[in-house]
C-alpha cells in the first residue's frame, strides 16, 4: 500500500521535529548551569529561531524551564520528574535518616545515583539552621570523577566498566588541573577498602564533601553524601564521618528488612 505523499511528509517532519526536541534536551541535561539560547542552538546546530520555538513548547509540557533572571535555559521539572520517579521509592524508605543526618550535623545532606559519566541528585535535605552551606538540587548533575558521591558510585563498578563512565580527560574543575587516570583507579581502589569517598575542592572551590554507598534489595545502589564549606569540613570532619558511617549501617539494615 502506497502512503500519501502528505501524510508521509508530515511523518518526516514529525519525526525531525522529535530527534530536535530530543537533541535539545540532551544539551540541557548535560549543562550544569543551563545554556543561554544562542549557546544551545550553536551546539546542536540550529537556528536559533528554530531552537526558540521548540523550547516554548517543551515549556509549555514542563520539559524545560527558563531562569527569569538571566534567560538560561534548565531542565524543567516534567523532564527531571521521569529521572527521579524510579527511585521514589528508595527515598520514601531513607528519607527519615537522611533528614535526621542533616539536623544531626546541620549540615546539607544528598542523596545521588550514577546516571553514565555524571550523579544524579534525586533527594536533598538541606542544612536546617545554617546560613553558609553547600546546596545544590534535585535533577541536578556533576561530573562523578571530580565528586564525592560520583566516587563513591564508580568504586561499585569493575574497573574495566568504570572507565566507560570517565570522560576522556579528567579535568578537575576547581584546581584547572587533569588527574592522571593511574592516580584515579588507585583513588577508587582506596575508596573501595574504606567505604569513604572524598572531594576536597575539586568540583567546587570552598566546598568539600564525603560520600558512601547504601544498595537496596535489587541490587541497585545509591549515594549519600555531607557537603560542606571547607573550613567546616576540616575542622569537622571525624565528626561527620563518624555520623555518615552510623547512618549508612542504619539505612542498610532498614533496606535489607533488618
Amino acid at each position: 500500500m502506497t502512503v500519501p505523499v502528505g501524510e508521509d511528509g508530515k511523518d518526516r517532519n514529525g519525526v525531525q521535529v522529535l530527534a530536535r526536541a530530543a537533541a535539545i534536551l540532551r544539551h540541557l541535561a548535560g549543562a550544569h548551569d543551563g545554556m543561554s539560547a544562542t549557546q544551545l542552538a550553536a551546539d546542536v546546530g540550529l537556528p536559533r529561531t528554530t531552537v526558540h520555538r521548540i523550547c516554548h513548547a517543551l515549556e509549555q509540557e514542563g520539559f524545560v524551564s527558563i531562569d527569569p533572571v538571566n534567560g538560561r535555559l534548565h531542565p524543567g521539572p516534567g523532564l527531571l520528574s521521569f529521572a527521579v520517579t524510579r527511585h521514589r521509592d528508595l527515598h520514601a524508605v531513607v528519607g527519615a535518616y537522611l533528614e535526621r543526618l542533616s539536623r544531626e550535623l546541620n549540615e546539607t545532606v544528598d542523596l545521588a545515583v550514577l546516571d553514565g559519566s555524571e550523579v544524579l541528585f534525586i533527594a536533598q535535605h538541606p542544612a536546617p539552621l545554617r546560613v553558609l552551606m553547600a546546596v545544590s538540587r534535585v535533577g541536578a548533575r556533576f561530573p562523578a570523577h571530580c565528586t564525592s558521591n560520583g566516587k563513591s558510585l564508580l568504586a561499585q563498578l569493575p574497573p574495566s566498566e568504570v572507565k566507560r563512565h570517565l570522560p576522556r580527560k579528567l579535568e578537575i574543575p576547581a584546581r584547572k588541573t587533569v588527574v592522571p587516570l593511574e592516580d584515579f583507579m588507585r583513588e577508587l581502589d582506596e575508596v573501595r577498602a574504606t567505604g569513604l569517598a572524598f572531594d576536597r575542592e575539586e568540583h567546587r572551590a570552598g566546598i568539600c564533601a564525603v560520600g558512601v554507598i547504601i544498595t537496596d534489595i535489587d541490587g541497585s545502589v545509591a549515594s549519600v553524601t555531607v557537603p560542606m564549606p571547607a573550613a567546616r569540613f576540616y575542622e569537622d570532619q571525624d565528626t561527620v564521618i563518624t555520623a555518615l558511617l552510623r547512618t549508612r549501617d542504619e539505612i542498610q539494615a532498614a533496606l535489607n528488612g533488618g
